[in-house]
């Protein structure tokens, strides 16, 4: 299955290209054609990117409808901290060249949030955004947003990899039906020192890439890898022709090791 069935009810595409670091023109559009032409209906980009004119321009020059392309962006720190949610999102879809987001998530459990929280489901309500939800939240971040908010986040989007499972923070979106998204899945590229990733691959005629990515969807988990070239966005593309075994995902399993390639939201937020 290519989507997941958030607990709004709308199908996420369990692919999508994420595209932090890509430079806000020609790279980043470029990717996005590449991606939709190899299948992808999904775009990962925030504010802090600096490339939402980048993502709406290759969204309005696709051949791909902008209704069948799943956009996601986030609401930044600052803007957070101030109250400016609202408008923040504003500005955000004027960059975008759209008047809807289908995902907008806070992008820290920095203080504010509850109050920022408020502001998307407001934003919800008016159509701006089709679904909200959250981005490095950990397990009691999340129930302040349950308890004081109205509505459910349909996603949490966090660090994760064979190395970071984040068990309690799943298990925490398990009991209320968030759905999670990974980002950083090839661990910043240091998938390539473990070896067992391509020792798996070759039984399956895949590469390492494929098998870290084909275990976070194994895992019910949505996975944004990031990429600006072509050949690599296609490969990460083909995820859903093989399956790994039970003894392929336990050898897997059992690397976890708490490794954090980006930010501990704990340290971030207080920043």
């Amino acid at each position: 299955m290519k989507n997941y069935q958030l607990n709004n009810g709308l199908q996420m595409p369990r692919l999508g290209l994420g595209v932090w670091q890509s430079e806000n023109g020609k790279e980043t559009i470029d990717a996005i054609h590449w991606a939709l032409e190899a299948g992808y209906r999904h775009v990962d980009t925030a504010k802090i990117y600096g490339n939402e004119e980048a993502v709406g321009k290759a969204l309005r020059t696709a051949s791909v409808p902008r209704a069948d392309v799943w956009l996601t962006t986030k609401i930044w720190n600052d803007d957070i901290r101030e109250g400016r949610a609202s408008e923040a999102l504003d500005k955000s879809l004027e960059r975008l060249g759209t008047d809807y987001v289908d995902l907008l998530l806070l992008h820290w459990p920095v203080p504010g949030r509850v109050e920022a929280w408020q502001a998307l489901e407001r934003a919800l309500e008016q159509g701006k955004a089709r679904s909200i939800g959250l981005s490095n939240f950990l397990e009691s971040d999340i129930q302040e947003v349950l308890d004081a908010g109205s509505i459910v986040p349909a996603v949490n989007q966090i660090e994760y990899h064979p190395y970071l499972a984040q068990a309690d923070a799943i298990s925490k979106c398990d009991e209320h039906d968030i759905a999670i998204t990974a980002w950083s899945p090839l661990m910043q590229g240091n998938f390539l020192k473990e070896p067992l990733f391509a020792q798996i691959g070759e039984r399956y005629d895949k590469t390492a890439a494929q098998v870290v990515l084909r275990w976070c969807l194994q895992n019910d988990i949505i996975v944004i890898p990031k990429s600006v070239h072509r050949s690599r966005i296609v490969e990460n593309g083909q995820l859903f022709d093989f399956e790994l075994s039970e003894d392929d995902m336990r050898a897997i399993d059992e690397l976890e090791r708490g490794k954090r390639f980006g930010p501990d939201p704990r340290e971030f937020a207080a920043k």
